[in-house]
């Protein structure tokens, strides 16, 4: 490195970190390095010129090792989930399957809306060593490489081919990865040769540069009509989204529906908005919704959309919603906020809620509706209460839900993805800390929960050390993925992991049932390929990584387990058995779209595709 008074001589690589170490955001009056550090394995195609250039700031950029490239992504996507998109890390991987391994995450950043920096080994931009280890041939077009895949799960992408597209291509990816519309993952591929090139590089590229997240103002005719609608409606609703909390507009959310007296539901992404004792928290909407927030919304005539972008596990596939319903579409991106022919608000959550409130002026919807909305959360609430009562069946999600519910310190972080336990956690629980459950739901992602638990905890050691994260996962995803338990022993990340075991992917052998099927391949049990069918030894495999563990018999062993856990000082995992077939959540639940055979010789299976067939009535066309 030599350095002029106005270039500095650099390698790529050492730019790239050089940029990073220079990049702040101000969060709540304070500048923070957007950058919080990264997740890498190094091979050949990052370790020689990457590698180098983040040694020597190792203590103030860390890098923490993982296990495995694509966890190291979903860590990373909780990461930044914790800081509400405002902070990030980056991922590093070699070129070829280390790479390869990273397009998972990438997907799940991507549905989530999520920023990542992915900085991938790619192959020699001079070709004269082609064809090189790893590298895919292509044999009419030499450009195209793994990287190339990441073009469709990237919200920017690009190929470093000269040391100068840095100075355009490093800020475009920030740019786009802060982006409250268009934030997602970013991926820069470096090919192995030009990562070491050196170039004089402008000194004012690396000035010290402080961000603040944009806060689009909607439009004031657009305010003026929604208003308007509003105002005539006589069973209005607001679905609150996960788009409310990176906004943060929860204080905003919640004197807007207490000022305007309009009942809340919450999404998947949106739970944790309101508290679960707010009186206008009337639960989560959609397929593994509740029975209280289904109904509201199904009776509601205008429906105030924040932030979220209706998935169809939010809409019951768009039948939660009467068919005559008008939808308003509160959202900074265009493109959620007028789906469905919705009344479009393009804009910020807060700054939208703040301008529609002053629009609204003294406007309260029908007391009668916000009574009906509240009768309706109370036999959920009373619902709940029995469904998560240890004893009333078999060992059940529900029942270990209710135990780490009750003994937890509201701003512990509850993390799930993926299987049973989504739809378990969103109906059964009841939120005690505001942004405190993280559910990957966005690209319902088996292997997320324990990884991302890692991820949660760095940021939660950053912001709030004396809480825990604690993980949910079934034995299948703990099977796909549980290497993060390790990571988190050697890094000092204390996880508390709860492993609930029902014998394989329960709840898809739930789908495969209630469609007319019998069991197939997928409980251990049922799987005609399996000799011997036995049960996996958690505790001992989960104490051979470094961590506590134990297995329990029941909820109240698991309630005395989880205090133990909550006492030590390193991740302890606690296994119970759960019931395959009987330890489900019957009630709150949506009608969803399904791809079913039409013509089948099982009786059952015809039956099953009339039902679902019958189920698409309420569904909206678009309208």
């Amino acid at each position: 490195m030599t350095a002029s008074g106005t270039t500095v001589r650099l390698t790529v690589a050492q730019a790239i970190v050089r940029y990073l170490m220079n990049q702040y955001i101000e969060i709540d009056g304070v500048a923070t390095r957007i950058c919080g550090g990264g997740f890498g394995i190094f091979g050949h195609g990052n370790v020689p010129c990457l590698g180098e250039a983040l040694y020597p700031v190792h203590a103030e950029l860390p890098l923490y090792r993982g296990q495995n490239e694509q966890s190291m992504g979903f860590a990373a996507a909780a990461y930044a989930k914790y800081h509400l998109r405002r902070r990030f890390m980056f991922c590093t991987a070699s070129a070829g399957p280390g790479t390869a391994n990273l397009l998972t995450a990438a997907a799940l950043a991507h549905a989530n809306r999520l920023p990542m920096l992915m900085l991938c080994g790619d192959t020699f931009l001079t070709r004269l060593p082609d064809p090189v280890l790893q590298q895919l041939e292509h044999f009419g077009n030499p450009t195209i490489g793994v990287n190339d895949a990441f073009r469709a799960v990237s919200r920017y992408w690009d190929r470093i081919t000269h040391p100068a597209q840095i100075l355009q291509s490093l800020p475009a990816a920030l740019n786009t990865m802060l982006d409250p519309a268009d934030c997602g993952p970013a991926f820069l591929g470096l090919p192995q040769d030009v990562q070491g090139w050196s170039w004089d590089y402008p000194q004012a590229f690396f000035a010290r540069r402080v961000h603040r997240i944009r806060r689009q103002a909607p439009d004031s005719l657009e305010i003026a009509e929604a208003a308007a609608l509003l105002r005539a409606a006589k069973r209005p609703v607001i679905v609150a989204g996960g788009g409310v909390q990176y906004s943060g507009a929860v204080a905003e959310l919640t004197t807007f529906a207490e000022a305007h007296g309009i009942p809340v539901v919450e999404t998947i992404a949106g739970r944790a908005n309101l508290l679960a004792t707010h009186p206008l928290n009337i639960g989560p909407i959609g397929v593994t919704g509740s029975d209280s927030a289904n109904t509201i919304a199904g009776a509601a005539d205008v429906v105030l959309a924040v932030g979220t972008r209706l998935q169809d596990f939010t809409t019951g596939s768009w039948t939660v919603f009467a068919p005559d319903a008008r939808l308003i579409g509160l959202n900074v991106g265009r493109h959620d906020a007028a789906k469905h022919l919705s009344l479009a608000v393009v804009g910020d959550a807060r700054l939208g809620l703040l301008a529609l409130g002053a629009a609204l002026g003294p406007h309260r919807a029908p007391d009668g509706w916000v009574a009906q909305a509240q009768a309706k959360r109370s036999i959920w609430n009373a619902y709940v209460a029995d469904n998560t009562r240890p004893g009333n069946r078999p060992n059940s999600y529900a029942q270990a839900i209710g135990v780490v519910n009750a003994l937890c310190h509201p701003r512990d972080r509850i993390v799930t993805a993926a299987g049973g336990l989504p739809a378990e956690v969103t109906a059964n629980w009841r939120t005690l800390g505001i942004g405190t459950v993280d559910v990957e739901f966005g690209f319902s992602c088996m292997g997320y929960e324990i990884a991302g638990g890692w991820g949660a905890r760095i940021a939660q050691t950053e912001a709030e050390p004396d809480r825990d994260t604690i993980v949910l996962v079934g034995d299948g995803s703990y099977l796909l993925m549980n290497s993060d338990i390790y990571s988190s022993v050697l890094t000092g990340k204390k996880l508390i992991v709860l492993v609930l075991d029902n014998g394989g992917f329960a709840v898809i052998n739930k789908l495969q049932n209630n469609t007319g099927q019998d069991s197939f391949n997928n409980l251990i049990a049922d799987c005609p390929t399996v000799s011997a069918p036995f049960t996996v030894d958690f505790a001992a495999h989960a104490r051979a990584m470094g961590a506590i563990a134990e297995t329990v018999a029941d909820p109240a062993a698991l309630g005395e387990a989880f205090l133990r856990a909550k006492a030590a000082d390193k991740t302890t995992v606690i296994v119970m058995q759960v019931d395959p077939h009987d330890g489900w959540t019957t009630q709150g639940h949506a009608w969803w779209e399904i791809g079913t055979a039409h013509d089948s010789d099982v009786d059952s299976v015809n039956a099953s595709h009339a039902e679902v067939e019958a189920g698409r009535a309420r569904q909206r066309q678009g309208v």
